[in-house]
């Protein structure tokens, strides 16, 4: 399948901003399914310097700085790329590797690929490990059990136990905040698996990207209806990341357009910089088209 992207960021200040410098996680990367064509980026006013190129994860960034007063930031981002949907029903027969096999790897961890997944299990900026998440989780990563099904059973858990909620949360919400409430949004969802599964010792990222919305029957597709994403992958020897979206109860397989991953939220946020200037208020609006083509 072929997609078309269409991403606006818009920012409004109360005052001008006389100086910014930031960096983007907006152009979506290449992977084993996904595939970019082509993609370009507008900043508006234009940046008097502006360079692309990778983070430690391998993410496409862009960096932009802007050195003349304006009262509004505008970021377009444009790109093309095509998806092959994988084949997940033999994901799961053919990759049987338990819970407890995968811990005592590990533990050992005899090879590269296995020593650099283990900082996937560590804590970092958004996501702490805790005894209550290890409780909440342990029964379904019980070490008999299949990781892949483990954690297909773990999605369907949170997408069953918690309630969607855009007002509920923030960025900083902590995950046993969530799990006490049960509600949050797809970010937090993504942020207390990927805590509940290191906190039963295994490795899981934070992958962020975009979703393709589709409109009831009948109807047209509103623009900018699409939306910004995230979900959650873990790590399975031979087989790889493995993709989880506990928002929607599936595996990720057409639809997800991934942008950036990392150990949770704070390593691929679409936008950070700083700021002189621009008063005490500023308003943020984001627009999200995805087109098949």
């Amino acid at each position: 399948m072929r997609y078309r992207v269409r991403h606006l960021t818009e920012y409004q200040y109360s005052s001008a901003v006389t100086l910014c410098y930031n960096m983007t996680h907006l152009l979506p990367r290449n992977t084993a399914k996904q595939q970019i064509l082509s993609q370009r980026i507008l900043v508006t006013p234009t940046p008097i310097y502006q360079s692309a190129g990778e983070d430690y994860f391998g993410n496409e960034t862009y960096y932009f700085s802007i050195q003349e007063p304006h009262k509004k930031l505008a970021i377009e981002v444009e790109c093309f790329f095509e998806i092959d949907e994988a084949d997940l029903p033999n994901q799961l027969q053919l990759h049987d590797i338990t819970c407890g096999e995968l811990r005592q790897m590990l533990a050992q961890a005899t090879t590269a690929e296995l020593r650099m997944v283990k900082e996937y299990m560590l804590d970092s900026t958004h996501i702490q490990c805790s005894q209550l998440l290890r409780d909440y989780a342990a029964a379904t990563f019980a070490d008999n059990v299949p990781v892949l099904q483990a954690a297909l059973d773990f999605t369907h858990k949170i997408f069953t136990e918690f309630t969607f909620d855009a007002a509920a949360t923030d960025v900083t919400t902590p995950a046993e905040t969530v799990l006490k409430e049960r509600r949050g949004v797809c970010q937090d969802f993504a942020h207390f698996a990927i805590a509940c599964i290191r906190s039963v010792g295994l490795p899981a990222r934070y992958i962020s990207g975009y979703l393709e919305t589709l409109p009831p029957v009948g109807q047209e597709k509103l623009v900018g209806a699409d939306a910004s994403h995230a979900w959650f992958a873990i790590f399975v020897p031979e087989l790889g990341w493995v993709e989880f979206d506990p928002t929607n109860d599936l595996m990720p397989n057409g639809q997800h357009i991934v942008t950036a991953w990392g150990r949770d939220y704070a390593d691929v946020s679409p936008l950070q910089g700083v700021i002189f200037d621009g008063g005490d208020t500023h308003s943020l609006s984001v627009s999200v088209d995805v087109q098949r083509i």
